[in-house]
């Protein structure tokens, strides 16, 4: 059995800053990766994502693991250079390495803490963590329908 609190209580293997996009300036934010037995344990904690009052239109937000090593782009989209989904096995959507579970606002919060054996540490080292506007439908190909990039931040 994995000891989630003596996990996360130590140094983390390797780390994401996350900043949000210039439309998004509020969002930041840390993604830690730590190494177990069973697999990655991944721990996101964000601020200051976009939020709404409505109980029942509460965002979801798309959480993505990226091909790319760079948080840059252009004005059509900031992060770009993210490139596309992380997916070494070439595996159809839901499936990438890089699809991780959504982000659920509460209040411009969100707190996520999962294990996964989808990647290993070495092969995510340089690439980037991708929030996105709307949730992933887990079905539309190649990349879930997340809508916008509004924050990023490069695994180190």
């Amino acid at each position: 059995m994995i000891n989630i609190p003596a996990v996360l209580s130590r140094k983390p293997n390797a780390a994401a800053i996350i900043k949000g996009s210039e439309e998004y300036l509020d969002i930041h934010g840390i993604v830690r990766f730590y190494n177990t037995r069973y697999g990655i344990l991944v721990s996101a904690q964000i601020s200051g994502l976009p939020s709404h009052k409505n109980k029942c239109s509460s965002p979801v937000f798309g959480f993505h693991l990226h091909e790319g090593t760079e948080c840059s782009g252009n004005k059509s989209d900031p992060f770009a250079n993210a490139k596309t989904h992380y997916n070494p096995d070439n595996c159809i959507h839901p499936y990438h390495a890089g699809d991780m579970p959504p982000l659920f606002d509460n209040n411009g919060y969100a707190v996520s803490v999962f294990l996964t054996d989808r990647f290993i540490l070495k092969g995510i080292i340089g690439k980037t963590v991708i929030i996105h506007s709307q949730p992933d439908d887990f079905t539309t190909q190649p990349s879930g329908n997340a809508g916008e990039k509004i924050a990023c931040g490069v695994i180190k």
